[in-house]
């Protein structure tokens, strides 16, 4: 049995790139480490453990993760570094071969990172007294003769609960993990498995255990968090009418979910909630059905424009954020001008606008037709200057008018504190550091200067 007081009295340093998914699952083995002495490295200090937490759902995202890996190690000489996420499950044999480097993690390892890091610090030696390091790379990086990479993505995982707060006032609840669709630009399901949730039982828990901790609001995330259920045999819309009965909680969001599995009784059931706010983000990824067969997505247009006319109705505040892709395999220019058009003719809020990057392994690679590099930034700069007039034009509507708005916390020296109205418009109002995780009434006024966000009055405060 290996001695936990291993990790006792060290400092640690935590790196997250990615989703809310990643944040959420960092701050759990954070909390994990802080149950056996660890504590968070303090600004100045070197850390004596490094938790990188990858992403790898581009290019640019593995580009970002080398880098980070390769600072890291540099900020903090002599310290154990350990790399999971969705990087390490993909491309192990990259991160093993950088220096500085002492175990390497894949996602569905993420739930047993604990005694792995225990057990790995457990085969090295004290280097005079100044932290560790490794008996030699092999035993560091394969403890026990194990190979580095722990498991392979066959999805045959068990769910690892993570839920937390990060700098802010809203909470990320990790519902579900992993991906039965087999898209053909994505390598999720090749990184984070099969599809695969909590019991609502244990996440009524979770959320339950943010009210004794003074939380207001969740965010439910996940990958496909619409196909939660698989595991347990119940289903999402199980899942939120459970949550919305957990008194004390005043907000929740429902993050990224598939159109398809977004039925109009969930939409309805949001729109007559007690807790669940206007606010959705859907995947549409191309605005042209022929892109969206070839992407091999569940859905088309007609079924997309449904849904957002379904919510529209029941909620005609509501705040509408949408994924979409530029540039994949086989987008010719016409196809990319239907898509526009629908983009543009749709009433959404805003759209998250990403390039569309190779990724080895996947089935797009044999879908001809390839888009240059220079037209993928003009169709992403188009999208996103229809993004941003969208999203002024959403604000716009609710000038002059006074919302709820749950205030985030900000350091006392500044002149301004933040805050999210229920429909997710943010919000900047005078600091008054005792209005901090407060929901309060405010009068929306104008633009901000940068034109970011909307200043506001609060009410009777």
């Amino acid at each position: 049995m290996i001695d936990s007081s291993i990790l006792q009295g060290k400092k640690a340093a935590y790196f997250t790139l990615g989703c809310k998914l990643n944040f959420a699952e960092t701050s759990t083995v954070a909390q994990q480490l802080a149950r056996y002495g660890v504590r968070k490295v303090q600004k100045g200090e070197v850390a004596d453990l490094v938790v990188v937490n990858t992403c790898s759902v581009t290019e640019v995202a593995d580009h970002k993760c080398r880098q980070a890996i390769h600072r890291l190690v540099k900020q903090h000489p002599g310290a154990f570094v350990v790399v999971t996420g969705c990087y390490a499950q993909l491309k192990p044999q990259e991160i093993e071969e950088t220096e500085g480097v002492d175990l390497v993690l894949g996602s569905e390892q993420k739930g047993n990172i604990i005694p792995m890091i225990m057990e790995t610090l457990s085969l090295t030696l004290p280097r005079n007294g100044e932290g560790t390091h490794p008996v030699s790379s092999s035993t560091a990086k394969n403890p026990k003769g194990l190979p580095p990479h722990y498991g392979g993505g066959s999805g045959r995982g068990s769910f690892s609960p993570a839920c937390s707060r990060g700098d802010r006032t809203r909470y990320f609840l990790k519902v579900q993990d992993g991906c039965n669709y087999y898209c053909t630009y994505c390598t999720i399901p090749i990184a984070r498995g099969r599809s695969r949730n909590g019991s609502i039982a244990s996440l009524v828990e979770q959320a339950e255990e943010v009210t004794r901790e003074g939380g207001k609001e969740i965010v439910s995330t996940g990958v496909n968090i619409g196909d939660f259920g698989r595991s347990t045999g119940e289903t999402f819309f199980d899942l939120v009418k459970a949550l919305d009965h957990v008194e004390g909680i005043e907000r929740y969001r429902i993050s990224s979910i598939e159109p398809n599995l977004l039925t109009d009784e969930i939409i309805e059931y949001c729109a007559q909630s007690r807790a669940f706010m206007p606010h959705f983000h859907i995947p549409l990824q191309s605005g042209c059905d022929e892109v969206l067969r070839l992407m091999h997505r569940k859905y088309d247009t007609a079924l997309f424009l449904h849904k957002i006319e379904k919510i529209r109705e029941v909620m005609p505040d509501a705040f509408i954020g949408v994924d979409v892709i530029v540039g994949t395999r086989g987008e010719k220019e016409e196809y990319f001008q239907q898509a526009y058009d629908f983009m543009e003719s749709v009433d959404v809020s805003q759209y998250h606008v990403f390039s569309y990057s190779e990724r080895p392994g996947t089935k797009a690679l044999g879908i001809p037709h390839v888009v240059t590099p220079q037209e993928k930034h003009e169709r992403s700069q188009r999208v996103l200057a229809l993004s941003a007039q969208k999203t002024r034009d959403f604000y716009s509507r609710f000038i002059g008018t006074t919302r709820p708005v749950l205030l985030e916390h900000a350091s006392p020296r500044k002149p301004l504190m933040n805050g999210f109205t229920d429909n997710y418009i943010r919000v900047e109002v005078p600091n008054r550091p005792d209005l901090d995780n407060q929901i309060v009434p405010v009068r929306l006024d104008g633009f901000n200067k940068e034109g970011d966000a909307l200043c506001g009055e609060m009410i009777n405060k």
